[in-house]
């Protein structure tokens, strides 16, 4: 492996290069010395390779608890009792299959990855969203014996045809998304819907460690840059200290830590409460909800401190995995066209991570590390075409938080599928380059013109990512 001798330009940032290769944007470690070395369908659930023998323990502790499906109250299972009363999933590794993506249903199927927030016009708690009265904020198509599913999900598509500047067509595949077989009566006529399919989460407390200055200094430097690519960060509740925050995950930036995305998918996908959120999610409507049996001899909160603090720390020393395939003649090139499309942008290569915010739900073993997640954390507009239109926290109904692209290229590897985009509309890299509009309709458009060789070679490195 070529050591780090010489640097790059790359859009807004200067960008490590290896010996030999001016187009080479990363080294191999995406993760600095958490990195792991791993290729295949666990690829993305290993810890992070520095971590202590103590703190391998605890990750094998949390993972149990990520993984295994948890019960309908009462259950003489009484450490995993409390399912529900509405879920769409029995476990975290439910949604996030070996620690990886979702992606739609199958044709005559209902999701489990993909959920669909809810939502109404006008602002909530803490400058959060407006539930929608009678469903809450996201819609939960299973439920615990007795109490009635609040409906199935509806999926349609329509194909959209485009051409490359050398003639070669594409199609793309819209969604749409309804509800039927309500259980519980019709929603608000102004009802806002969102579909959100659950990302890989490796490399999460990495990005939980990225100073906030390094992020905020993201947007100052789009700002003042004329190429008409504005990212503003998001501010949000962390209902686990108590205070705003800076939004970091979900895919409007709309949670801030982990802690606070693990106790609300515990809450809302599984229907398990916490300290966080001691309330199960039924509404006043909900009356067989709220009548369910509780876990935990009914008493709350369902997960005890010391679990969900396991699953947090589990969650936030997952490993990225290192890059691959970095001499291939097509991965260089598709660097420099990366480059010049100025992806890089907004999909930032690099950062030095600070001290993790809460110690006690991580490792120090993640501070000081040169990462290489490709994301600037902000939020951009992308177009009408990916507009959900509903805002969240400061989001609009048109921005989209960056997503990170390390492990892109292993996504196959892991979940057998290579479905992009916050709804997993995009099948494979080129098709989620192609949705891109709004902010980034110039870099698209720059796409649209490379020949193929180049097209493929765009591809390959994002897929060594």
């Amino acid at each position: 492996m070529k050591r780090i001798t010489s640097t790059v330009i790359l859009g807004l940032f200067t960008l490590p290069a290896l010996a030999g290769s001016a187009t080479t944007l990363a080294e191999e470690k995406t993760g600095g010395d958490t990195t792991v070395f791993a290729t295949g369908r666990n690829a993305f659930s290993f810890p992070a390779a520095n971590l202590s023998d103590e703190e391998r323990t605890r990750f094998v502790i949390g993972n149990s608890f990520f993984k295994r499906n948890w019960v309908e109250a009462p259950a003489s299972t009484r450490a995993r009792d409390g399912l529900g009363p509405h879920f769409i999933a029995r476990s975290c590794g439910g949604c996030h299959v070996n620690d990886g993506r979702g992606e739609p249903p199958k044709p005559g199927d209902q999701p489990v990855s993909l959920l669909l927030r809810l939502s109404i016009p006008g602002v909530g708690a803490h400058g959060g969203v407006n539930p929608e009265p009678t469903y809450g904020d996201q819609f939960n198509n299973f439920a615990v014996q007795k109490v009635k599913p609040e409906g199935k999900v509806v999926i349609s598509q329509q194909a959209i045809t485009g051409r490359f500047a050398d003639g070669e067509t594409y199609t793309l595949l819209a969604p749409g998304y309804g509800f039927r077989d309500l259980g519980y009566g019709p929603m608000a006529k102004d009802v806002l819907v969102s579909p959100r399919v659950a990302p890989q989460i490796i490399g999460v407390g990495l990005l939980e460690a990225i100073p906030e200055a390094d992020v905020l200094a993201n947007a100052r430097a789009q700002a003042a840059d004329p190429d008409g690519i504005r990212g503003v960060p998001n501010r949000v509740w962390d209902a686990t200290t108590g205070a705003p925050a800076l939004g970091r995950f979900g895919w409007k930036a709309n949670v801030a830590s982990i802690a606070h995305q693990t106790a609300g998918a515990f809450n809302g996908d599984i229907g398990i409460t916490s300290p966080t959120f001691p309330d199960e999610g039924c509404t006043a409507a909900q009356q067989d909800c709220l009548a369910a049996p509780r876990g935990a001899q009914g008493k709350a909160p369902e997960i005890d401190p010391e679990t969900w603090s396991d699953v947090v720390f589990y969650q936030a020393v997952l490993a990225p995995p290192a890059r691959r395939n970095l001499a291939d003649p097509r991965v260089k090139r598709g660097a420099a066209l990366f480059r010049d499309a100025r992806c890089a942008t907004c999909h930032r290569p690099e950062y030095v991570t600070g001290r993790p915010p809460r110690p006690e739900l991580s490792s120090p073993a993640l501070a000081g590390q040169r990462i290489f997640p490709y994301t600037d954390l902000l939020l951009h507009d992308m177009g009408d075409a990916l507009a959900d239109g509903r805002p969240d926290g400061r989001a609009t109904g048109r921005q989209w938080k960056t997503p990170p692209l390390w492990g892109v290229g292993l996504i196959r590897d892991v979940n057998g599928h290579d479905r992009l985009l916050h709804d997993g509309r995009a099948r494979g890299v080129l098709e989620a380059i192609l949705w891109h509009g709004g902010e980034a309709e110039a870099s698209r458009n720059r796409v649209l013109a490379m020949p193929k060789a180049d097209r493929e070679a765009l591809v390959k490195f994002v897929e060594s990512l």
